[in-house]
Order: C-alpha cells, then sequence, then structure tokens
C-alpha cells in the first residue's frame, strides 16, 4: 500500500479555496492539524463563521477533493473547526462587518418581513453572528415576529440592540408605540437608518440582514449611500400581478448599483396539514420563470403553511424550524444564498491589503 507524505496531502488541499477570502487553505494558513499515519488522514480546516451554514459540504468537499488525489485506499476524515478573521469597518458608516443583505420586494404583502426574519434565523442557527434591522420604518413587523417589545438602552452614546433567538436586532418598532403611525418624509427616513447603522452597537457581524420597506422608495437609495452592500433579496408570490412590482425592485436594486443575489418565492403552494395534499393558491414556479428571464439566481420556495403563519402571529417565528414542511424550505433558501456568497468570492478573491510606504 503506498502511504500518503504530509506534503502530498498539503499538495491536494491546496486546491481547497476558503470560501470568504477566496484563496487556498494552505496559503492563508487555515490547515490547523493534519495528522498522517498508517493510510489515514486526519485534517482539521478553520473556516470562518460566515460560512458556517455550508460546514456540512464543505466538509464533504475537501474529503472528495483528498480522496481524488491521495492513493486509493487512504481514509480521509475532515473536521471543521472555527477561524476567526475580524470583520473589517464597512465606508464611513463603521460598521463592522462581512456581508450585508438587503431583503426586498415590489409591493407588500408577500410575506418580506417574515422571509428576511426567517433568513436571519436560519444564518444564526447555523452558528453566523447576525444582525436584524428593520429599516421597514412605516410598518415595522420584526419585533411582533420575534415576540420582544424591549425598548433599547443607551451605552457610552450607543443604542444597545435587542437580543432575540441569537440575533442582535434594532427596529423603530422598539422605539414608537405600536398605535402610533411614523410621519416621515425622505430626510428624515435617511437619517433614521443612518442612525440605527451607526449608532447601535452592533459588534462584529458575519451578516447584517436589512429587512427593506415595500415597494421601490427612498431606503435603498440611502442604504447604498451609506455603506457597501454586499446584495439584495427580492420577495415575491408567484402570481402575475405580484411579479409585476418584483421586477420594479429588481430594477431599483440595480439602479443603485446593489447586485441582487436572488429571488424567493413565498407562499408557492399550501400543503393540508392534515392529508399532506398540495394546493397551488397563488400559482407556483412564477418567481422562478421570472428569475430566470431577470438573470437572477433563485434560491428557493416557500409554502404557505399554517404553522409559519401562527409562530409569526404569536412571536415565535424561530419555532418555524422545527415544523417539518416550512424548515426545509427556509433551511435551503438560507444555503443557497450562502452557496451563491461562497462561489463569488471564490471566483473573484479579494485583493490583499497592501500598505503604502512613504
Amino acid at each position: 500500500m503506498t502511504q500518503p507524505t504530509r506534503e502530498d496531502v498539503l499538495q491536494a488541499l491546496s486546491s481547497f479555496r476558503d470560501p470568504e477570502t477566496g484563496r487556498d487553505v494552505v496559503r492563508v494558513n487555515q490547515v490547523l492539524d493534519l495528522q498522517v499515519r498508517d493510510g489515514h488522514v486526519d485534517v482539521t480546516l478553520g473556516l470562518t463563521t460566515l460560512f458556517a451554514p455550508l460546514w456540512p459540504e464543505l466538509k464533504k468537499e475537501a474529503e472528495r477533493l483528498l480522496a481524488a488525489r491521495l492513493p486509493v485506499e487512504t481514509e480521509v476524515n475532515v473536521m471543521i473547526q472555527e477561524y476567526h478573521r475580524p470583520a473589517e469597518k464597512l465606508g464611513a458608516i463603521g460598521l463592522t462587518a462581512k456581508a450585508v443583505i438587503a431583503v426586498g420586494s415590489g409591493k407588500g404583502g408577500v410575506g418580506k418581513s417574515t422571509v428576511a426574519t426567517a433568513l436571519a434565523l436560519g444564518l444564526a442557527r447555523s452558528g453566523s453572528q447576525v444582525g436584524l434591522m428593520d429599516a421597514d420604518v412605516y410598518g415595522p413587523s420584526v419585533p411582533h415576529l420575534l415576540g420582544t417589545s424591549e425598548r433599547p438602552t443607551l451605552h457610552e452614546g450607543k443604542i444597545q440592540p435587542i437580543g432575540a433567538d441569537g440575533l442582535r436586532v434594532m427596529s423603530m418598532g422598539f422605539i414608537v408605540p405600536k398605535d402610533e403611525a411614523v410621519i416621515w418624509r425622505g430626510p428624515m427616513l435617511h437619517g433614521a437608518v443612518q442612525q440605527f447603522l451607526k449608532d447601535t452597537a452592533w459588534g462584529e457581524l458575519d451578516y447584517l440582514i436589512v429587512d427593506m420597506p415595500p415597494g421601490t422608495g427612498d431606503i435603498a437609495l440611502s442604504l447604498s449611500q451609506l455603506l457597501p452592500v454586499s446584495g439584495a433579496i427580492v420577495v415575491c408570490t408567484p402570481q402575475e400581478l405580484a411579479l409585476l412590482d418584483a421586477v420594479k425592485a429588481v430594477a431599483m436594486f440595480r439602479k443603485v448599483n446593489i447586485e441582487v443575489l436572488g429571488m424567493v418565492e413565498n407562499m408557492s403552494r399550501f400543503v393540508c396539514p392534515n392529508c399532506g395534499s398540495q394546493h397551488e393558491i397563488f400559482g407556483t414556479g412564477g418567481v422562478k420563470r421570472k428569475a430566470d428571464e431577470l438573470g437572477v439566481p433563485f434560491l428557493g420556495e416557500i409554502p404557505l403553511n399554517v404553522s409559519l403563519r401562527i409562530q409569526g402571529d404569536i412571536g415565535r417565528l424561530a419555532d418555524c424550524f422545527s415544523d417539518p414542511v416550512t424548515a426545509p424550505a427556509l433551511e435551503e433558501v438560507c444555503r443557497n444564498l450562502v452557496r451563491n456568497l461562497a462561489a463569488k468570492r471564490r471566483s473573484e478573491p479579494p485583493l490583499p491589503s497592501l500598505s503604502v510606504l512613504g
């Protein structure tokens, strides 16, 4: 039996790219441990929590790569361990996050806030550090979905975000009483978004998920001016009437130079909780077809589910990840988003920071 050497293993691993930097894990010193003995290879790779939702499939990817490049008889085991790489401050606003994702829709009533909150919860459940900013100033839904009505406090001049289900959350709903309406013009909206970003003690985040107001208003422009946004997700229901407005949302994000990372079809079908039969109340597949037409990735379908509605109404949206119908759909949307981000970074690795010598 041919025995692999340590050098053989490292040479093979040099083809495995870290999903965050796009560089090979050997070059960036993320092979944390390597044991080669008696035809067994045990590798510990360090990966950041930015791509924690993909750790199980990244483990399998590394094992397949090693198995293909080492002698056939070699037994390979790869373990993933957290590797901390500090996030950089974004723009003049000073937010410390690795990815900012805006979740928008062309119109209200398509479940945008529910999807944004569920996306944040899914990423956090996988091990990522996640903030959720409710920028839907006129109709803040996030506090209700998470079942919290705490009021933010100030510490050393910074607003302390509310902790809920592993998320750091900020919303106008924590500040304005439920029965009061916010009646603001554009400059006031811009100021509120800036304050939520700049004056909130978010800490170090992997993801900041921003729940946008419906439509094509001022907030997207404000967001694009304040910091570099990693991309946007557009939520829509499958019927043609809703798709007309979703197309406008895609156009809006593109106009302010925010890349559309994907579209999500919400309420794609109703699954009967008693017999399991499926009913296409609003149709199905419309968002995927439109995404294909627009050249936008399709992230997945979320069924119209009684449990999802109930958990949102009672402020326990996190419990939807225990539902056998809803959970797989939500988890797949999260993974597809993160897969797209990983593929982009691996294909376009960032340039190294160079110091300027004077």
